[in-house]
């Protein structure tokens, strides 16, 4: 993303792994690269964003270092694993005027986009009900001895690392959830994981509309599907697909279905899949923030929103003794 974007330079590149053992593009084993942060950010002041695409567990220790070095940050969902530690980057970031910027990239998918200014609009009237489903394929081949996947510390859970962009989804669109109750299992991967893998979650959202998620990772085999079925005073929708990257129904009273642009476009360096589709508008955002000409679109705020509902579930669903201690 930061190679197809001509207003960056990579200058460096960081991990635990030496460069022989990455694979890495004949382009980027030419750049400078460290198996230490610190070493990187000493060696090179010139730098003025660090990408953190690390084990969630990292986020927080990795955020503040680079914030303390002045330096703005980038930072992979979640922005951490707790709203406490979500705090300790904030605070951080105000106290050096640095920027934290979050990737919640499928806010750019043109379905996403149209919920959004759909429900804005008021066109649907009173929201009764809304209803999430995430219906995915985690086993063996994912969770791997020695991986960070499935470890308390390190991933957090199935909604950190699986399916906080819906959330994110969710609260973009309809806001913060209320009076959640929560009941998860762990189906299919209680050799492989500290945490659950499957849940069902109740909760209302703001002026009382019923909301409900449904989240699994014991799917055989593949991904089944992502979605979110609204029911509404003028109208009933659903956005589906892997990613929630489709509108399947649209059934709203006076109101034409717009012809939305192709989900998942190729960006200036190849073509992504999925939900990495749209990092390269997150990668523009930052530019456009950093030079004043646009709004940062997933602040730190908005970032630490998302990790205190799925905080809030997880306090809801399981076992005080697995909750991760912020």
């Amino acid at each position: 993303m930061i190679m197809g974007n001509p207003a960056y330079e990579l200058l460096a590149l960081c991990d635990i792994l030496p460069a022989e053992d990455l694979n890495l593009d004949p382009y980027c084993a030419k750049i400078s690269f460290y198996t230490d942060l610190a070493d990187l950010l000493n060696s090179h002041p010139e730098i003025e964003i660090i990408c953190l695409a690390t084990p969630n567990g990292l986020h927080e220790p990795q955020a503040l270092q680079v914030l303390e070095a002045g330096r703005h940050v980038l930072v992979e969902k979640p922005l951490a694993l707790s709203k406490a530690a979500c705090e300790r980057i904030l605070f951080k970031a105000l106290e050096k005027n640095r920027q934290v910027f979050g990737v919640m990239q499928n806010r750019y998918s043109p379905p996403s986009q149209w919920l959004k200014k759909l429900v804005d609009s008021g066109v649907l009237g009173t929201i009764y009900m809304v209803q999430v489903n995430c219906f995915w394929n985690r086993d063996d081949r994912y969770y791997q001895a020695g991986n960070w996947h499935g470890s308390l510390e390190m991933d957090g859970g199935t909604l950190f690392t699986q399916f906080s962009h819906f959330i994110d989804l969710l609260y973009w669109c309809f806001g913060d959830l209320y009076d959640v109750e929560a009941h998860l299992e762990d189906f299919a991967h209680p050799h492989s994981t500290e945490f659950e893998d499957s849940g069902l979650v109740n909760f209302r959202l703001k002026d009382g509309a019923l909301g409900s998620l449904s989240f699994t990772t014991a799917v055989w085999d593949v991904n089944f599907e992502s979605s979110l079925t609204l029911i509404a005073q003028n109208g009933t929708l659903k956005v589906g697909g892997q990613y929630m990257n489709k509108v399947e129904y649209c059934h709203i009273k006076n109101y034409q279905m717009p012809e939305l642009p192709p989900a998942n476009p190729p960006n200036n360096y190849g073509t992504y899949q999925g939900s990495a589709a749209n990092h390269h508008f997150v990668f523009q955002n930052m530019v456009d923030v950093l030079q004043g000409r646009e709004a940062i679109s997933t602040n730190a705020l908005e970032g630490l929103k998302v990790v205190d509902i799925i905080e809030r579930i997880y306090q809801a669903g399981r076992p005080k003794s697995t909750l991760k201690q912020a």
